[in-house]
């Protein structure tokens, strides 16, 4: 074929004020596995919303195969255009294989075919080299496993052009090197690939072509051979962009414990995910955790969080007992939280920027009158100012934000000072999942600023490089268990890997072979 598979032209989308895509210019061709890059809110999401048929442009044209597609989603998978977006779109009460053929059920006598969905979800996760269990709920899955039920639905409708945002932002560095894999002989199959991607080592290892977009406009597009990481950041930020480098410290040993794990075991869908987990986080250290998705991080946060109950052990907090106290109770004592999933834990979709930024902190926020709304707005626009917010509107959805500002945005509100100064614990999950090398640089400065003023960090991440990078110390967990602590800089991507794959136990990776 001697013709693009899609093309789209002068593409300009506005909402409200902004201007997310500015006239651009964007091809894609048969056999290609083509990345689109650019700082959050850049427009790349915007702009595949509007190959897809989700989003109507204000002005330009969309043609898929040489024809124009009928307005909506169904339009663009009529000509084979399907989308594996970042924020999951699945059914929680459906188990994977009914979420794969949700809109093209088999049926048998009338009714859903179940072995003939399980006989699909198999085959699928076979050639994809996604693996998934059919007849888990999906409200059960962690955050890594819905990406992969995401990909393979997208994959079960035969589209000929798959769009990807940010598909590896949930996956460990070997399930990400399998997905490229498959995107390469997807694309060698003469089908054609878009991936949107912030992680540009990967994106230079996967792609052919390289478009980046700034501020709504086209920028450029360049084979992938002919450019580099640091180029690109360049082109995507307008300036240099600092690479991650270890500050690690060791800290002294008198410095006072700030939260205590005992013993935590925890249980999810009837299975033991958290085994007798027991670690203690100091002042001024950053305490990172490691291991394959599952094995029971998202657990332990979540019962450090109080999102989920222990069935043994017990939590301290400044040598305080919280077992039993509620989410609201340990953030007025001292314990803030970045969720794993911004969107379904961190934020309200439907506030706007200043409502969010008082979730969990309500009735600090007003008198016996309500709300001070004064009071309320200089926050706002202290904390916008403070975390470089864009669009910088306290009345802007918090739906509407791009992944990173809106994740600027959970990490400018549990580390405010207001309303009862800022949090002698931060419990962050995945703070920097899905967010542009400018957004990476901005969290990790505000990361160390915190441990620097005093704060104790727990930091939960499937990025070896973030780990190696902030870490003070790095827990590695293993089926529920913590099987090895290392000073951050005895600690290797190799040797990380190794314990996190249950090759290596506690006492031959930990010099005293104690807790954490």
């Amino acid at each position: 074929m001697t013709a693009p598979i899609a093309t789209l032209r002068g593409v300009t989308k506005r909402y409200g004020a902004l201007l997310a895509n500015d006239q651009v210019d964007f091809s894609l061709w048969p056999g290609e596995v083509h990345a689109l890059v650019g700082e959050n809110g850049a427009g790349k999401s915007t702009l595949m919303k509007i190959l897809c048929g989700l989003v109507r442009p204000d002005a330009g044209s969309v043609q898929i195969g040489g024809v124009q597609p009928r307005p909506g989603v169904r339009g663009a998978l009529e000509l084979g255009v399907g989308m594996v977006h970042q924020h999951f779109m699945l059914v929680d009460t459906l188990t994977v294989a009914e979420n794969l053929v949700l809109g093209q059920e088999p049926l048998r006598h009338g009714l859903l075919d179940r072995g003939a969905a399980r006989v699909a979800l198999r085959a699928l996760a076979t050639s994809s080299g996604l693996a998934a269990d059919p007849d888990t709920l999906v409200g059960d899955l962690t955050v890594g496993e819905r990406q992969r039920v995401e990909i393979l639905k997208v994959l079960h409708r035969g589209v000929r052009v798959l769009v990807l945002d940010e598909p590896t932002a949930v996956l460990v560095p070997a399930e990400a090197a399998a997905l490229c894999a498959m995107l390469r002989r997807w694309a060698d199959a003469g089908r054609a690939v878009v991936l949107v991607s912030h992680r540009l080592d990967e994106v230079l290892g996967c792609a052919d072509r390289v478009t980046v977009l700034r501020q709504g406009r086209h920028v450029t597009t360049l084979p992938a051979g002919d450019t580099d990481a640091a180029a690109l950041a360049r082109l995507m930020v307008g300036r240099e962009v600092r690479p991650p480098r270890a500050e690690a410290r060791v800290v002294p040993p008198e410095a006072p414990v700030l939260l205590a794990a005992r013993g935590l075991s925890a249980d999810r869908a009837g299975r033991r995910v958290l085994q007798e987990v027991s670690f203690e986080l100091h002042a001024g250290e950053i305490l990172g955790v490691a291991g394959v998705l599952g094995n029971g991080q998202t657990e332990l946060l979540e019962v450090l969080a109080g999102t989920r109950a222990p069935c043994a052990g017990h939590l301290e907090l400044r040598g305080r007992d919280v077992t039993a106290l509620s989410v609201a109770a340990r953030i007025r004592a001292g314990l803030g939280r970045v969720p794993e999933d911004r969107f379904a834990e961190g934020l309200v979709r439907e506030l706007s920027v200043a409502e969010n930024l008082l979730l969990g902190r309500q009735a600090a926020w007003g008198g016996w009158r309500g709300l001070d709304l004064g009071r309320i707005g200089r926050n706002a626009a202290l904390q916008i100012q403070r975390c470089d917010l864009r669009p910088p509107d306290p009345a802007a959805p918090a739906g509407a934000l791009s992944g990173g500002n809106a994740q600027k945005l959970v990490l400018a509100r549990e580390l405010a000072p207001e309303p009862w100064g800022e949090p002698c614990c931060l419990l962050a999950g995945q703070p920097t999942r899905g967010v542009d090398v400018g957004a990476v640089e901005a969290i990790h400065l505000r990361l160390r600023a915190a441990r620097d003023r005093g704060a104790g960090i727990l930091l939960v991440s499937a990025d070896l490089t973030e780990l190696l990078a902030l870490s003070d110390r790095i827990a590695v967990m293993f089926r529920g268990r913590i099987v090895a602590v290392f000073p951050a800089a005895e600690a290797s991507a190799a040797r990380l890997g190794e314990c996190m794959a249950g090759l290596v136990g506690a006492r031959a990776a930990h010099p005293t072979g104690g807790d954490a």
